[in-house]
């Protein structure tokens, strides 16, 4: 059988391509190796954020007396905690399995290679396809000089595959990893202790993000080392040590060479529109280089289906979220005020701190801010940082706003529910026109 479309991989880019192609009517075939699923439901986001959950259901108790509520004793069960982790992944693994077969899509288990450009490889069977797609995803990265070994020294699926919590653990990596995990364990009791080689943790976010972070840590009993090169510690002291310093693309043993796919290193070389330089063959999510996170996989996934379509529509990720799922959640989109200032534009900011939401009070948790990045010529919504309750599903709306091109105007013009944590976008924005009026324009001349 000649197929419209073969995927390789069923992570959530794979997925989410070979779901799109039988949702257009194009027969589809996805191969997988491992685990349906792939990182994002077996080894990564889902159970990630249920020991996220648990942790903070264990927090919320040993709180609860702030709420009127009398709890004598608590306790952690971890096996229970993995029991659960297990049969949700389990039942979302069910569901997925339950679409593919309601779409029609050959799902086949087995190491995929490509034998040309028309042609893959799996279990001694050749299958043609008109167009591919490959998804094949990534890997913890191991450093030349410290190597997983699945007892001692873990990567981020061995961690997730302990039967017990240990007393100590050592995490070396202050990204956004490092830190999900740091306080994960630190919340179910370990003395866990974060070493850094950069300058700060969470690099990558606005710095006032990063200060904020790491003085919870401490008030968690979390030990944070920055610019200290891991080899200094004597990593003996720690019963469990997690390496997390990125991940590697999975390009080993596809048969790029055979189909003559180029790769620069150690990734999948692809255009705008996600197509190597085969015009036939598309790379989505981690194993191409761009952003390695299950919610651009899945984007990459549809859009390389809309282009073998013959739609040509670039691949855009200048408006993407990032959630960090730790306690308080921290969640960005668009510019930084830095990052915006580095890009040439004027900036002013917007922000508002929790400690003036009457919802985060009633939660019982104020520590928290928004801060909204603006373009100081038109007003433009360029980024926003959230820290805060709630962080991660607020951050979303201030996407549609980047991504939509909206201005201050727009969301002031906006009735926000109260009492919510959502009032904190437009008391920010509220506070900025309070401090730099906003011009009057045709839309909004008259009505501020």
């Amino acid at each position: 059988m000649k197929y419209d479309v073969i995927v390789i991989g069923s992570g959530w880019g794979g997925f989410n391509a070979a779901f799109h192609a039988a949702r257009h009517g194009l027969s589809a075939a996805l191969i997988e190796k491992d685990i349906l699923g792939g990182t994002c439901l077996n080894y990564g986001c889902i159970p990630t954020k249920i020991l996220v959950t648990s942790a903070g259901h264990f927090y919320d108790i040993k709180h609860s007396s702030e709420f009127g509520i009398d709890i004598d004793s608590a306790k952690i069960n971890f096996e229970k905690i993995n029991i659960r982790k297990e049969a949700i992944i389990a039942r979302l693994r069910q569901g997925i399995g339950s679409i593919i077969r309601a779409k029609k899509i050959n799902l086949i288990y087995g190491d995929a290679k490509l034998v040309d450009s028309a042609h893959v490889s799996v279990k001694g069977e050749i299958l043609e396809a008109k167009n591919i797609v490959i998804a094949s995803g990534s890997r913890p990265r191991s450093l030349p000089n410290l190597k997983f070994d699945g007892v001692h020294i873990l990567s981020s699926t061995d961690l997730l595959n302990l039967k017990s919590i240990p007393k100590s653990l050592l995490i070396i990596g202050g990204g956004v990893i490092g830190c999900e995990f740091a306080n994960i364990y630190a919340e179910l009791g370990a003395k866990v202790t974060i070493t850094e080689i950069l300058e700060r943790i969470l690099i990558t976010e606005d710095k006032e993000v990063s200060v904020k972070m790491q003085m919870v840590f401490k008030k968690k009993g979390v030990d944070v080392f920055t610019g200290k090169d891991f080899n200094t510690l004597d990593l003996k002291q720690f019963e469990k040590v997690l390496l997390c310093v990125g991940r590697a693309a999975n390009v080993e043993g596809l048969g790029l060479d055979e189909a003559q796919v180029k790769c620069d290193k150690g990734r999948i070389s692809v255009d705008e529109y996600l197509r190597t330089n085969i015009a036939n063959i598309y790379a989505v999510g981690d194993c191409n280089g761009s952003l390695q996170l299950a919610h651009v996989a899945a984007y990459q996934g549809r859009l390389a289906i809309e282009n073998i379509l013959g739609k040509d529509i670039k691949c855009d990720l200048s408006v993407v979220p990032g959630c960090i799922f730790t306690n308080p959640e921290i969640a960005s989109v668009g510019l930084t005020e830095e990052k915006a200032r580095q890009a040439g534009y004027g900036v002013k900011t917007a922000k508002f701190s929790y400690l003036g939401l009457g919802m985060a009070h009633v939660k019982g948790q104020s520590d928290g801010f928004v801060k909204i990045t603006v373009n100081s010529q038109n007003e433009e919504i360029l980024g926003a940082v959230i820290f805060g309750l709630g962080a991660t599903e607020l951050i979303s709306s201030l996407g549609l706003a980047v991504k939509n091109k909206l201005t201050v105007s727009n969301i002031r013009q906006t009735i926000f529910a109260h009492p919510t944590l959502s009032e904190s976008i437009y008391e920010a924005i509220d506070g900025f026109c309070a401090t730099y009026p906003v011009r009057d324009s045709p839309e909004t001349s008259g009505r501020l």
